[in-house]
């Protein structure tokens, strides 16, 4: 078996990116942090802590969301996540998959009122919580790929 890998899952926000790492044997996504910015467009320390997590976790590729509306047209966060995007292609040279992520916070939301947080706790876990669904609908789906 070759070296492993891991892949890491992003939920690109207006201040905030979720972040999940999958483990070695591309199975599970774990909820790692969420990367806070006072400013929408202020990337360069996000881009930077991206890079270190990069770096500690041996990620080899990125998976993003990509925010398309429910009838599957791209409105502007949609085109956010694409800038986000090229940015993070154009740092790490790794390669960075947008993924279709209509649901997982409506799913995020759900889990987390399961669970009984109240407002304030929940708004701090949300993003990790969805950059876990985002990362694990990958891995999923790419299993299912090797089974067939």
């Amino acid at each position: 078996m070759g070296i492993a890998m891991r892949i890491m899952g992003l939920d690109y926000g207006s201040v905030t990116v979720g972040v999940a790492i999958s483990d070695e044997l591309l199975l599970t996504a774990q909820g790692i942090e969420v990367i806070r910015r006072k400013h929408e467009n202020k990337l360069r320390q996000t881009l930077a802590r991206i890079e270190e997590l990069i770096e500690e976790y041996k990620v080899e590729k990125i998976v993003l969301g990509y925010p398309k509306h429910l009838n599957n047209t791209v409105g502007d966060r949609a085109l956010k996540a694409e800038e986000f995007g090229d940015k993070l292609k154009r740092r790490t040279g790794l390669e960075v998959i947008l993924w279709d992520e209509r649901l997982t916070t409506v799913e995020a939301h759900q889990i987390l009122d399961q669970g009984g947080l109240d407002f304030r706790k929940k708004a701090l876990v949300v993003d990790k919580i969805a950059a876990v669904l985002i990362l694990q609908s990958y891995l999923d789906k790419l299993s299912l790929s090797k089974e067939t």
